[in-house]
């Protein structure tokens, strides 16, 4: 990795990745579930991964110093400060808050997946009907939120082209997904159980009708992931945000951008790191945990780490954590590291360790959980 901004006279700051996974879990209001809310929790972690929404709402949960049921709900329908859309990595659904979906927007709309014609050919579509569904969507939500049936009938009247209609309805929304990055679509409020779309420039208070540049969005999540899930590589922050394939320029830049800002640390096993360095102190003073977690499948303390880092998931248990079809199977988490996994049934929850976790910490972890779930 570069360090052409460090100073000569910077010492390299010399950390272990028990310290770095102490202080993330700290970060992450994992340690002391002193959360204020469900917006500064999203906003901390950078996103609540929400393609499973009881997931979603036991990461928000445990997090929270006064957790409440309802929170979520009343943060996306009723005071419109949360958001929920498709965005990271492939498109997958997150909640973030709302004054910051235009920065993931901006810097998720530098990768145009959708102009590619290998992916047009992969969902049946042209060049030109994907241009006139991104020209659609926008005018006929500009309304009260619609159904997906009532999108794809209003999108199929505004185009003139019913053939549209079976591209529209299969898959997982994935002729819909350009829209949610180029910020002309999120969800709305369910109606009688089912899912509804609408528009950020309709549904959020204070929407500015814009994206702001790229290179401004990038360096401010650049900034706020390091402050969540640093140190961390550009590599690491590229599959977290992108799945590991946007332009090597362009994160170059960001992360250029910031540099005055950052400073390289070495850790025990591994490449250099950068860290904030307004957060080097903590950093260096943060003891490694003894605590044991129970996190949730899709958890963000997972997720925005790369699989193959080992002082975080060891290798033993990857198969079981990270399975088939991207599903993030909730863990056991014992001093930073993953220790195995666990499964809600039927309220009863089941443990399947990897590896020795104290007793008396781990029953309390557990009741905890159990107290939480729905």
């Amino acid at each position: 990795m570069s360090v052409s901004w460090c100073t000569s006279e910077r010492v390299t700051t010399k950390l272990t990745w028990p310290q770095i996974l102490a202080w993330r879990l700290r970060r992450q209001f994992v340690s002391a579930a002193d959360g204020p809310d469900a917006v500064a929790v999203a906003r901390r972690l950078c996103g609540v991964q929400a393609q499973v929404a009881s997931s979603a709402r036991l990461a928000v949960a445990i997090r929270s110093a006064k957790p409440d049921p309802g929170e979520i709900d009343t943060a996306l329908w009723t005071d419109r400060t949360l958001v929920k859309t498709w965005l990271m990595r492939g498109g997958t659904l997150h909640l973030v808050p709302a004054d910051e979906l235009a920065d993931y927007c901006a810097a998720l709309s530098t990768l145009r997946f959708w102009e590619k014609g290998s992916w047009q050919r992969g969902h049946a579509v042209t060049a030109g009907e994907i241009a006139a569904i991104i020209d659609a969507v926008p005018r006929v939500l500009s309304g009260p939120p619609m159904t997906r049936e009532e999108l794809v009938d209003a999108v199929v009247a505004a185009t003139g082209q019913p053939h549209l209609t079976r591209a529209l309805t299969s898959g997982w929304g994935a002729l819909l997904k350009p829209l949610s990055r180029l910020g002309e679509l999120c969800y709305g409020p369910p109606r009688d159980g089912r899912v509804t779309f609408t528009t950020p420039r309709t549904w959020l208070p204070g929407w500015a009708g814009t994206l702001p540049p790229p290179e401004e969005a990038g360096v401010r999540l650049v900034r706020a992931f390091l402050g969540a899930h640093g140190p961390a590589t550009q590599e690491m922050f590229d599959k977290w945000l992108f799945g590991g394939v946007a332009r090597k320029a362009m994160l170059k830049s960001w992360f250029r951008e910031l540099a005055p800002e950052l400073t390289e640390v070495e850790t025990d096993d591994g490449p250099a790191l950068l860290a904030l360095t307004e957060h080097l102190d903590d950093l260096a003073a943060t003891r490694p945990s003894t605590e044991v977690h129970l996190l949730p499948g899709f958890d963000q303390y997972i997720l925005a780490a790369p699989r193959d880092l080992a002082p975080l998931l060891p290798p033993a248990l990857k198969p079981k954590v990270s399975r088939q079809a991207g599903w993030i199977s909730p863990v056991v988490v014992h001093e930073g590291r993953v220790a195995g996994v666990w499964e809600a049934r039927d309220g009863a929850i089941t443990l399947d360790l990897a590896t020795p976790v104290p007793e008396g910490p781990l029953d309390e972890a557990v009741s905890r959980v159990r107290c939480l779930l729905p």
